[in-house]
């Protein structure tokens, strides 16, 4: 794979304005297909609203009386007029109220979009501007023309930076395009687009917030002091006699040798003791008592 995937800037009238260089670690990345099938799939069931209710016999109004005697009638017995059999009875196993949301750890879903931003890629469905429009006016025609201008596909996600109302204004009416904030970005929409537009604010705000691989992803924690050093290309530690408290990023916990799940923990971090790791601001995995190992146990 190259480092760089380079893309030209196009002005609204077709000029080239310059080219920008996209990221290998986030345009050209191997896709991992069940990986994005699983993010997509959550996301779509987050979005029900798993608000579907039905009532049982007891929750129907009515039927208190019982419909006729016992015995006599010839008749099978019954005892409501709400039971299920019934016209306007109670429903038997009906659907109720849930929630059908799914966890989805954060990396998995960097990864996912990761994955999808670099087939786009890989086929040329990138697009950068410098703006949808020309001028201070909001112009759908204008805009229409410009996008149609850069593919044949139909279908277009244009992403543009959050404060940019004059584009957002000039796009929102057109069917096959779906507008997006840079901070909005997900796997979902961009499969479902043929190409993808940036203007170039918007794609230097995605590449300013993205967490890229080997991203610290706590801010403000320190890896360069005497305390703490970063793990080796396999996770080890660069010390294995200086640095032995390993140190997770997106949960800010640490675990010390011999702890229950040191050996499952993959160091995003190493530190030298368990106060340098509480220091940087990680707690203790499990509470203070988990961390505190026997000498006889390590």
């Amino acid at each position: 794979m190259s480092d760089m995937t380079t893309v030209d800037i196009l002005s609204p009238s077709g000029s080239k304005e310059g080219t920008v260089e996209l990221p290998a670690e986030i345009f050209d990345v191997p896709t991992n297909v069940p990986l994005i099938h699983q993010v997509v799939v959550a996301q779509l069931a987050a979005a029900r609203q798993g608000t579907h209710s039905t009532k049982t016999r007891g929750e129907v109004r009515g039927g208190g009386r019982k419909p006729f005697r016992q015995k006599g009638t010839g008749r099978a017995r019954q005892g409501s007029t709400r039971a299920p059999q019934y016209n306007g009875g109670g429903i038997v196993h009906g659907p109720v109220p849930r929630d059908y949301s799914q966890r989805t750890p954060k990396k998995m879903k960097a990864a996912a979009l990761r994955g999808a931003l670099s087939d786009r890629a890989r086929h040329g469905r990138i697009h950068v501007l410098t703006g949808v429009v020309e001028g201070e006016k909001p112009s759908t025609r204008s805009a229409s023309g410009v996008l149609s201008g850069l593919t044949e596909r139909r279908n277009l996600l244009v992403v543009l930076e959050r404060d940019d109302n004059v584009s957002a204004l000039s796009v929102r009416n057109l069917s096959d395009v779906h507008v997006l904030e840079a901070g909005q970005l997900n796997t979902y929409d961009v499969l479902c687009a043929d190409d993808v537009v940036f203007t170039q604010a918007a794609l230097e705000r995605f590449l300013s917030t993205v967490n890229k691989p080997g991203q610290k992803a706590a801010a403000g924690v320190a890896t360069d002091g005497a305390d703490s050093a970063e793990p080796l290309a396999d996770g080890s530690s660069p010390d294995a006699a200086t640095f032995t408290v390993k140190g997770n990023k997106d949960s800010m916990k640490y675990h010390v040798p011999g702890s229950r799940w040191f050996d499952a923990t993959v160091a995003e971090v190493w530190f030298t003791t368990a106060q340098a790791a509480e220091t940087a601001g990680f707690a203790p995995a499990g509470g203070a008592a988990a961390q505190q190992v026997k000498e006889d146990d390590k």
